[in-house]
Protein backbone atom coordinates (compact mmCIF):
# COMPACT_ATOMS: atom_id res chain seq x y z
CA UNK A 1 0.00 0.00 0.00
CA UNK A 2 1.14 3.70 -0.94
CA UNK A 3 1.17 5.80 2.09
CA UNK A 4 1.95 9.82 2.35
CA UNK A 5 3.37 11.16 5.49
CA UNK A 6 2.85 14.78 6.05
CA UNK A 7 5.22 15.92 8.65
CA UNK A 8 4.48 19.53 10.17
CA UNK A 9 6.88 19.63 12.91
CA UNK A 10 5.73 19.08 16.32
CA UNK A 11 7.36 17.21 19.64
CA UNK A 12 7.92 13.98 17.58
CA UNK A 13 10.09 15.71 15.39
CA UNK A 14 11.98 18.08 18.35
CA UNK A 15 15.57 17.85 19.53
CA UNK A 16 17.66 20.57 21.87
CA UNK A 17 18.15 23.82 20.15
CA UNK A 18 17.01 27.36 20.05
CA UNK A 19 16.65 27.51 23.92
CA UNK A 20 14.49 24.81 24.24
CA UNK A 21 13.30 21.63 22.36
CA UNK A 22 12.40 22.67 18.57
CA UNK A 23 11.59 20.45 15.48
CA UNK A 24 14.47 19.67 13.87
CA UNK A 25 13.84 16.38 12.27
CA UNK A 26 12.07 15.61 9.24
CA UNK A 27 9.65 13.10 8.32
CA UNK A 28 12.56 10.26 6.59
CA UNK A 29 13.95 10.54 10.12
CA UNK A 30 11.11 9.61 11.82
CA UNK A 31 10.57 6.74 9.57
CA UNK A 32 14.35 4.95 9.98
CA UNK A 33 13.44 5.43 14.16
CA UNK A 34 10.81 2.47 13.49
CA UNK A 35 11.80 -0.80 12.60
CA UNK A 36 10.20 -2.40 9.84
CA UNK A 37 7.63 0.53 9.04
CA UNK A 38 8.40 0.18 5.43
CA UNK A 39 7.24 -3.12 5.35
CA UNK A 40 3.78 -2.09 6.35
CA UNK A 41 3.61 0.29 3.12
CA UNK A 42 5.29 2.30 0.67
CA UNK A 43 5.73 5.45 2.68
CA UNK A 44 6.37 9.05 0.65
CA UNK A 45 7.30 12.13 2.84
CA UNK A 46 6.56 15.57 1.92
CA UNK A 47 7.07 18.29 4.35
CA UNK A 48 4.19 21.09 5.18
CA UNK A 49 5.68 22.82 8.08
CA UNK A 50 8.37 22.47 10.84
CA UNK A 51 6.88 24.21 14.24
CA UNK A 52 5.76 23.24 17.26
CA UNK A 53 1.88 22.28 17.66
CA UNK A 54 1.57 25.62 19.33
CA UNK A 55 2.40 27.56 16.88
CA UNK A 56 -0.21 26.68 14.05
CA UNK A 57 -1.61 29.51 11.59
CA UNK A 58 -4.87 29.40 10.01
CA UNK A 59 -2.74 29.76 7.08
CA UNK A 60 -0.31 26.56 7.89
CA UNK A 61 -3.75 24.68 8.25
CA UNK A 62 -4.99 25.61 4.88
CA UNK A 63 -1.20 23.97 3.98
CA UNK A 64 -2.19 21.19 5.08
CA UNK A 65 -5.74 20.62 3.83
CA UNK A 66 -4.17 21.20 0.31
CA UNK A 67 -1.27 18.63 0.66
CA UNK A 68 -3.80 16.07 2.09
CA UNK A 69 -6.33 16.65 -1.25
CA UNK A 70 -3.82 16.38 -3.38
CA UNK A 71 -2.01 13.45 -1.40
CA UNK A 72 -5.43 11.42 -1.20
CA UNK A 73 -5.33 11.38 -5.00
CA UNK A 74 -1.68 9.11 -4.81
CA UNK A 75 -2.13 7.41 -1.91
CA UNK A 76 -3.91 4.60 0.12
CA UNK A 77 -3.38 6.56 3.21
CA UNK A 78 -2.35 9.76 4.92
CA UNK A 79 -0.45 9.87 8.19
CA UNK A 80 -0.02 13.64 9.70
CA UNK A 81 2.84 14.23 12.23
CA UNK A 82 1.96 17.17 14.65
CA UNK A 83 2.60 18.78 17.98
CA UNK A 84 0.02 17.79 20.47
CA UNK A 85 -0.94 20.78 21.50
CA UNK A 86 -2.76 21.49 18.59
CA UNK A 87 -3.23 18.09 17.06
CA UNK A 88 -7.23 18.33 17.95
CA UNK A 89 -7.85 21.48 16.34
CA UNK A 90 -6.36 20.60 13.57
CA UNK A 91 -7.48 17.10 12.50
CA UNK A 92 -11.34 18.45 13.15
CA UNK A 93 -10.54 21.41 10.96
CA UNK A 94 -9.23 18.91 8.45
CA UNK A 95 -12.33 16.50 9.16
CA UNK A 96 -14.84 19.23 8.85
CA UNK A 97 -13.38 20.90 5.36
CA UNK A 98 -12.06 17.91 3.59
CA UNK A 99 -14.11 14.22 2.47
CA UNK A 100 -11.11 12.10 1.15
CA UNK A 101 -11.25 8.92 0.25
CA UNK A 102 -8.48 7.31 2.15
CA UNK A 103 -8.21 7.69 5.73
CA UNK A 104 -6.22 10.18 7.58
CA UNK A 105 -4.21 9.62 10.95
CA UNK A 106 -3.05 12.64 13.01
CA UNK A 107 -0.15 11.51 15.37
CA UNK A 108 2.62 13.01 17.28
CA UNK A 109 4.60 12.57 20.62
CA UNK A 110 4.98 13.92 23.86
CA UNK A 111 8.24 13.02 24.33
CA UNK A 112 10.80 14.57 21.72
CA UNK A 113 12.82 13.02 19.63
CA UNK A 114 16.24 12.55 21.01
CA UNK A 115 14.59 11.99 24.65
CA UNK A 116 14.48 8.08 26.48
CA UNK A 117 11.29 6.82 26.18
CA UNK A 118 10.25 8.82 23.43
CA UNK A 119 6.71 7.78 22.21
CA UNK A 120 6.94 8.95 18.19
CA UNK A 121 7.75 5.61 16.75
CA UNK A 122 5.27 3.36 18.58
CA UNK A 123 2.60 6.28 18.19
CA UNK A 124 3.85 6.32 14.12
CA UNK A 125 4.00 3.07 13.71
CA UNK A 126 -0.23 3.38 14.76
CA UNK A 127 -0.47 5.69 13.13
CA UNK A 128 0.53 3.62 9.63
CA UNK A 129 -1.11 0.23 10.85
CA UNK A 130 -4.33 1.94 10.96
CA UNK A 131 -4.51 3.66 7.57
CA UNK A 132 -3.32 1.02 5.97
CA UNK A 133 -6.06 -1.37 7.69
CA UNK A 134 -8.86 -3.24 5.88
CA UNK A 135 -11.57 -1.87 7.92
CA UNK A 136 -10.51 1.97 8.26
CA UNK A 137 -11.26 3.27 4.67
CA UNK A 138 -11.91 6.92 5.18
CA UNK A 139 -12.23 9.74 8.21
CA UNK A 140 -9.57 11.68 9.91
CA UNK A 141 -8.24 10.04 13.36
CA UNK A 142 -5.91 11.05 15.93
CA UNK A 143 -3.81 7.74 16.95
CA UNK A 144 -2.06 8.30 19.84
CA UNK A 145 -0.77 5.42 22.81
CA UNK A 146 -2.21 2.94 20.74
CA UNK A 147 -5.54 4.42 20.52
CA UNK A 148 -7.31 5.38 18.22
CA UNK A 149 -9.78 8.33 18.39
CA UNK A 150 -12.70 10.08 15.96
CA UNK A 151 -11.49 14.00 14.89
CA UNK A 152 -14.61 15.39 15.94
CA UNK A 153 -14.14 13.73 19.63
CA UNK A 154 -10.51 13.97 20.65
CA UNK A 155 -9.29 16.37 23.28
CA UNK A 156 -5.83 16.61 24.53
CA UNK A 157 -6.50 16.29 28.19
CA UNK A 158 -2.80 16.18 30.37
CA UNK A 159 0.14 17.86 29.91
CA UNK A 160 3.14 15.85 29.70
CA UNK A 161 1.55 12.34 30.02
CA UNK A 162 1.64 10.04 26.95
CA UNK A 163 -2.10 8.76 27.59
CA UNK A 164 -3.22 12.05 27.29
CA UNK A 165 -6.02 12.09 24.41
CA UNK A 166 -9.63 11.55 25.48
CA UNK A 167 -12.72 11.14 23.61
CA UNK A 168 -14.94 12.42 26.54
CA UNK A 169 -18.30 10.09 26.83
CA UNK A 170 -17.98 8.25 23.14
CA UNK A 171 -14.36 6.74 24.16
CA UNK A 172 -12.10 6.02 21.08
CA UNK A 173 -12.84 3.93 18.00
CA UNK A 174 -10.51 1.33 18.71
CA UNK A 175 -7.43 0.60 20.51
CA UNK A 176 -4.62 -1.56 18.98
CA UNK A 177 -4.10 -5.14 21.24
CA UNK A 178 -1.37 -7.81 20.80
CA UNK A 179 -4.45 -9.21 18.19
CA UNK A 180 -4.82 -6.00 15.93
CA UNK A 181 -7.15 -3.41 15.62
CA UNK A 182 -10.03 -3.77 17.95
CA UNK A 183 -13.01 -1.69 16.69
CA UNK A 184 -15.60 -0.26 19.22
CA UNK A 185 -17.33 2.17 16.91
CA UNK A 186 -17.50 2.48 13.14
CA UNK A 187 -14.22 3.95 12.01
CA UNK A 188 -15.93 6.74 10.04
CA UNK A 189 -16.23 10.41 10.40
CA UNK A 190 -18.11 12.05 12.82
CA UNK A 191 -17.81 15.66 11.78
CA UNK A 192 -20.76 16.94 9.61
CA UNK A 193 -18.57 18.47 7.17
CA UNK A 194 -18.64 21.02 4.13
CA UNK A 195 -15.90 19.77 1.90
CA UNK A 196 -15.04 22.48 -0.47
CA UNK A 197 -15.55 25.22 1.64
CA UNK A 198 -13.28 27.87 0.59
CA UNK A 199 -10.42 29.90 3.26
CA UNK A 200 -11.03 29.42 6.66
CA UNK A 201 -9.55 32.11 9.09
CA UNK A 202 -11.26 34.08 11.23
CA UNK A 203 -10.60 36.41 14.61
CA UNK A 204 -12.22 34.56 17.16
CA UNK A 205 -11.35 35.11 20.59
CA UNK A 206 -12.17 32.76 23.61
CA UNK A 207 -13.08 34.36 26.66
CA UNK A 208 -14.02 32.35 29.85
CA UNK A 209 -16.68 32.95 32.68
CA UNK A 210 -16.28 32.27 36.37
CA UNK A 211 -16.53 33.60 39.80
CA UNK A 212 -16.95 37.09 39.57
CA UNK A 213 -15.93 37.56 35.56
CA UNK A 214 -16.77 40.62 34.46
CA UNK A 215 -17.66 41.82 31.34
CA UNK A 216 -14.95 44.62 30.13
CA UNK A 217 -12.62 41.98 29.23
CA UNK A 218 -15.14 41.20 26.52
CA UNK A 219 -15.43 44.98 25.70
CA UNK A 220 -12.22 45.40 25.11
CA UNK A 221 -11.23 42.50 22.86
CA UNK A 222 -14.00 43.69 20.35
CA UNK A 223 -14.08 47.04 20.37
CA UNK A 224 -16.68 48.88 18.60
CA UNK A 225 -19.01 46.24 17.67
CA UNK A 226 -20.04 47.96 14.83
CA UNK A 227 -16.78 48.14 13.26
CA UNK A 228 -14.70 45.10 14.94
CA UNK A 229 -11.96 42.71 13.90
CA UNK A 230 -13.43 40.19 15.63
CA UNK A 231 -15.13 38.54 13.35
CA UNK A 232 -16.67 35.75 16.63
CA UNK A 233 -16.61 35.26 19.89
CA UNK A 234 -16.65 31.81 21.92
CA UNK A 235 -17.36 32.03 26.01
CA UNK A 236 -16.49 29.32 27.97
CA UNK A 237 -19.06 29.44 30.08
CA UNK A 238 -19.69 27.82 33.62
CA UNK A 239 -21.82 24.36 33.95
CA UNK A 240 -24.73 23.95 31.27
CA UNK A 241 -23.71 27.19 29.36
CA UNK A 242 -23.84 30.15 31.98
CA UNK A 243 -22.06 33.70 31.89
CA UNK A 244 -22.13 35.93 35.56
CA UNK A 245 -24.72 38.86 34.76
CA UNK A 246 -21.85 41.16 33.65
CA UNK A 247 -20.41 39.01 30.99
CA UNK A 248 -24.06 38.68 29.75
CA UNK A 249 -24.75 42.33 29.80
CA UNK A 250 -21.47 42.38 27.48
CA UNK A 251 -22.56 39.78 25.09
CA UNK A 252 -26.03 41.64 24.79
CA UNK A 253 -23.90 44.50 23.52
CA UNK A 254 -22.40 42.88 21.02
CA UNK A 255 -24.71 40.84 20.03
CA UNK A 256 -26.80 43.96 18.94
CA UNK A 257 -24.11 44.73 16.50
CA UNK A 258 -24.70 41.30 15.81
CA UNK A 259 -21.32 40.00 16.12
CA UNK A 260 -22.30 36.15 16.47
CA UNK A 261 -21.22 34.53 20.41
CA UNK A 262 -20.82 30.35 20.53
CA UNK A 263 -21.53 29.46 24.31
CA UNK A 264 -19.64 26.27 25.18
CA UNK A 265 -18.88 24.88 29.13
CA UNK A 266 -15.86 24.55 30.14
CA UNK A 267 -17.22 21.22 31.64
CA UNK A 268 -14.63 18.47 30.67
CA UNK A 269 -18.01 16.59 29.50
CA UNK A 270 -21.49 16.92 28.64
CA UNK A 271 -23.43 19.58 26.19
CA UNK A 272 -24.62 22.90 26.55
CA UNK A 273 -28.07 23.31 27.43
CA UNK A 274 -30.55 26.75 28.21
CA UNK A 275 -31.85 25.99 30.89
CA UNK A 276 -31.55 28.70 33.75
CA UNK A 277 -32.74 32.21 33.51
CA UNK A 278 -31.87 35.41 34.98
CA UNK A 279 -28.76 37.77 34.46
CA UNK A 280 -26.22 35.28 32.98
CA UNK A 281 -28.35 31.86 32.48
CA UNK A 282 -28.90 30.13 29.84
CA UNK A 283 -32.54 30.86 28.54
CA UNK A 284 -31.63 34.67 28.90
CA UNK A 285 -28.34 34.15 26.26
CA UNK A 286 -30.69 32.30 24.40
CA UNK A 287 -32.98 35.07 23.58
CA UNK A 288 -29.65 37.40 22.97
CA UNK A 289 -29.17 34.68 19.68
CA UNK A 290 -26.27 33.09 20.81
CA UNK A 291 -24.89 29.81 19.34
CA UNK A 292 -24.52 26.88 21.19
CA UNK A 293 -21.82 24.65 21.35
CA UNK A 294 -23.10 21.27 22.19
CA UNK A 295 -20.76 19.12 23.30
CA UNK A 296 -17.78 20.76 21.68
CA UNK A 297 -15.04 22.24 24.10
CA UNK A 298 -14.37 25.86 23.52
CA UNK A 299 -11.62 25.75 21.13
CA UNK A 300 -13.22 22.88 18.94
CA UNK A 301 -16.53 25.76 18.99
CA UNK A 302 -13.82 27.69 17.37
CA UNK A 303 -13.14 25.65 14.50
CA UNK A 304 -16.48 24.91 14.07
CA UNK A 305 -17.45 28.93 14.01
CA UNK A 306 -14.38 29.74 11.47
CA UNK A 307 -15.57 27.26 9.48
CA UNK A 308 -19.31 28.57 10.00
CA UNK A 309 -17.98 32.02 8.92
CA UNK A 310 -16.36 30.86 5.98
CA UNK A 311 -19.54 28.98 4.63
CA UNK A 312 -21.54 31.98 5.25
CA UNK A 313 -19.46 34.12 3.51
CA UNK A 314 -20.90 37.75 4.72
CA UNK A 315 -22.38 35.97 8.16
CA UNK A 316 -22.24 33.20 10.00
CA UNK A 317 -23.68 30.03 8.78
CA UNK A 318 -26.12 28.80 11.89
CA UNK A 319 -27.59 25.88 10.23
CA UNK A 320 -23.96 24.64 9.39
CA UNK A 321 -22.88 25.26 12.92
CA UNK A 322 -25.79 23.43 14.38
CA UNK A 323 -25.69 20.32 12.28
CA UNK A 324 -23.58 17.46 13.76
CA UNK A 325 -23.40 18.99 17.61
CA UNK A 326 -25.90 16.12 18.84
CA UNK A 327 -25.64 13.60 16.44
CA UNK A 328 -27.20 10.68 17.03
CA UNK A 329 -25.95 7.02 17.44
CA UNK A 330 -22.09 8.27 18.50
Amino acid sequence: MDVTLLSTGGTIASTDGDGGKTPSKEGEALIEAVPGLGELASITVERVASVSGFDVTWERAAALRNAAEAAAEASDGIVVTHGTDTMAESAYLLDLTTDLDVPVAFTGAQRPFDEVGTDGPPNLLAAVRTVTHDRVESGTYLVFDDEVHAARDVVKSHTSALSTFRSPERGPVGEFTPAGLRLFREPRSYAAGVPGVGDVGAAIPILTSGLGAGGDALRRVVGDPASSAVDGVVVGGTGLGNTTGALCDAIEEIRAAEVPVVIASRCHEGATAPLYGGAGGGTTLDELGVLWAGDLQPWKARIKLAVALAVGGDGVDEAFFERGLREPGR
